[in-house]
């Protein structure tokens, strides 16, 4: 598999939110917004892609017997200092985020990747999955925290769109994140189905 496959494959085949349907928890509570959204998913990013070379370049010298907790700590340690990052630069969006990006750390993507990808493969192909892996699911997040601005709130990044929008409060609301990513979940579906057939 070439790099441009590991890639996308972590955007469309194998998308973390739409097709996988891993990190649903911090994906439903921080999507208020667009910028929520994007802030949480190059968090996770960033994490994805340092972590998995990391593994990558030490996976010989970790012993099977503590490979996961191993595998956390190397994780806890990009959050920790994603979490930082965002304080001393985005404090807003850090406050907006909340417990949601420490919580990175057990995140099932995160790991999964770790454990599935990077301790079976090298350098290159383990950042090129964690890249992938990344914005497929910052893709997810955006798409998500769009429609829930635009429908509960009639705004995009805090900019109104129509003044005589009358916003469905429901969809900034946890119910609101579960119907919208149902959707959302059954048109990337739809559209990968489509992709097979043609």
């Amino acid at each position: 598999m070439n790099i441009l496959q590991t890639t996308l494959r972590g955007i469309i085949k194998e998308n973390p939110l739409f097709v996988l349907v891993l990190g649903t928890c911090p994906s439903l509570a921080v999507t208020t917004s667009l910028m929520n959204g994007i802030g949480m998913g190059v968090a996770t990013t960033v994490v994805l892609i340092g972590s998995n070379a990391i593994i990558s370049v030490f996976k010989s010298l970790i012993p099977s017997e503590i490979r996961i907790p191993s595998y956390i700590v190397i994780i806890a340690t990009f959050v920790t200092a994603i979490d930082l990052l965002m304080q001393a630069y985005t404090p807003a969006l850090s406050q907006s985020l909340g417990l949601f990006v420490p919580l990175i750390v057990v995140n099932c993507i995160v790991l999964g990747r770790a454990e599935a990808f990077a301790s079976k493969n090298g350098i290159v192909s383990s950042l090129f999955d964690g890249l992938g892996m990344g914005l497929g699911f910052t893709l997810a997040l955006a798409l998500l925290g769009a429609s829930r601005e635009v429908l509960g709130g009639g705004t995009i990044l805090g900019y109104t769109l129509i003044e005589s929008y009358k916003p469905a409060i429901l969809f900034i609301l946890p119910p609101g994140a579960f119907i919208t990513l149902g959707f959302l979940i059954a048109a990337f579906n739809r559209l990968n189905r489509k992709g097979k057939e043609s």
